[in-house]
């Protein structure tokens, strides 16, 4: 098995790894560490959770070495290596990692994003830095200040270049490229290859060699569930698993910022510790939510997908996708959050009858089935929880006087207990599949499959 040392590593980085338990390199690491040592450019196939953050980290790392010096002189500490993310969560994670890596080596490094105030990062920048991890936009806020210089960086990284497609900043990107030297170093890391990424790759690398290792897979150390559901009994499910299964550290991905607002709120109104982050929300807010996940003084974390850019906990037990992502590559972004670096995990999909089809290109573009999982007491052609017992009635307002809506015949409230929907008990995984449902007598096609658990013959007793 190859080892860190066997890549060419110097000692001092080679110290810095051993201290923080490092001991072989992931495939990607393993691959692209010894080419951007000796300077060429890469295109690298590779999505969250390989490993590619040290894989372009490293060699940046020992390729500046010959620079690293103690003066105090700014001019001593030009930017000579620039790396640009798509978010500023992606962009922090990066540099608190290259802190680590650089703990016995005299190289700076700082990080730049929007959402704070400009003037608390110019001062750093005016003692010099060598590396310098962006975001795009507030890069370009750097540049028309005139706080920084790029004309002698000789390394550049572009890391999710097609988030930053999906994001529109493919003309930041230009802008930038065309402020720095022609000759440099050039590094570009994608899960996808659209045909916008390949033309960039095309206009920025230098005949490149391209690497590719895991590309729209799943870790198999990740356990993967759909529980289908009616899709306005989600968030009883979700808080019904929580409880009976008592998680800890989850977190759940929505498709949208309001949901995500939503969610959190009615997760911490049903006694579940939760917070949101998404792109609304202000950098310090963001970071709180974060670091109080992280230490677990929150038990959920509710995101949407940009903003989960970039967040790396070890050992994140727990990925939720409320809302099945409609593009399928989003999927593997988010279950990749955890399993990380050989550990277990789980992955739980909520999916309704509306996103089956969603589920169906998942499934195709990973190769394989992911087994369903019905919850007792939740089971997709059950009789719908009336709204109310999920939100209190409006009161309207008539004749000056408030008025309830009306609740069946005689104003009768339906036998179901809300307390009931997170007490049901819960199967605990032990074989390939879960429930006790036999296999259908003739197969179906695998949408067919998962959709036809919404057509359950089972009646409701609700007056409709």
């Amino acid at each position: 098995m190859t080892t860190f040392a066997e890549l060419g590593l110097a000692p001092d980085i080679l110290r810095a790894l051993d201290e923080m338990g490092y001991a072989t390199p992931t495939p990607i690491q393993a691959q692209v560490i010894p080419l951007a040592l000796h300077g060429g450019d890469i295109l690298g196939a590779a999505q969250t959770g390989t490993g590619k953050t040290a894989a372009f980290a490293l060699p940046l790392i020992q390729r500046l070495l010959p620079f690293a010096n103690t003066s105090t002189s700014p001019a001593k500490h030009p930017i000579r290596a620039l790396i640009l993310t798509p978010t500023r969560e992606l962009a922090i994670q990066v540099e608190e990692s290259i802190q680590a890596y650089t703990r016995h080596v005299p190289l700076r490094s700082l990080v730049v994003y929007g959402g704070v105030n400009i003037n608390t990062q110019i001062p750093i920048l005016k003692t010099g830095v060598e590396i310098l991890v962006a975001t795009p936009g507030r890069l370009l806020d750097h540049v028309q200040n005139k706080t920084l210089l790029l004309n002698q960086v000789n390394t550049l990284v572009l890391d999710e270049a097609d988030r930053m497609l999906d994001m529109g900043f493919m003309p930041d990107l230009k802008r930038i490229v065309a402020l720095l030297p022609a000759q440099r170093v050039n590094m570009m890391f994608s899960a996808t290859f659209p045909e916008e990424i390949r033309k960039l790759a095309d206009s920025i690398l230098n005949s490149p060699t391209f690497i590719e290792v895991a590309r729209n897979e799943t870790a198999v150390t990740v356990t993967q569930v759909v529980h289908p559901v009616q899709q306005e009994r989600k968030r009883q499910l979700l808080a019904h698993l929580i409880r009976s299964r008592d998680l800890n550290q989850v977190l759940v991905f929505t498709g949208t910022k309001l949901g995500c607002n939503r969610l959190s709120n009615e997760l911490n109104k049903a006694g579940i510790h939760a917070d949101a982050i998404h792109g609304d929300k202000t950098q310090q807010e963001r970071i709180k939510a974060l670091d109080a996940f992280k230490a677990g003084s929150i038990r959920v974390l509710v995101a949407t997908d940009v903003a989960a850019r970039g967040i790396d906990i070890e050992a994140l037990p727990f990925v939720v996708n409320y809302d099945l992502p409609h593009n399928a590559e989003d999927y593997v972004h988010r279950i990749g959050r955890t399993g990380r670096a050989g550990a277990s995990g789980e992955a739980i999909s909520l999916v309704s009858e509306m996103e089956t089809r969603y589920l169906k290109d998942i499934e195709k573009l990973i190769g394989r089935s992911i087994d369903v999982v019905i919850v007792p007491g939740f089971e997709p052609g059950a009789a719908d929880v009336p709204a109310y017992e999920s939100h209190p009635p409006r009161q309207r307002e008539r004749n000056g006087r408030a008025e309830r809506p009306a609740r069946g015949p005689a104003g009768a409230r339906p036998a179901t207990p809300r307390d009931a929907l997170f007490d049901a008990p819960y199967e605990p995984r032990d074989s390939a599949r879960l429930d006790s449902t036999p296999a259908p007598a003739h197969p179906l096609p695998r949408k067919k499959q998962v959709a036809a658990l919404f057509r359950s013959p089972v009646k409701s007793d609700t007056p409709g």
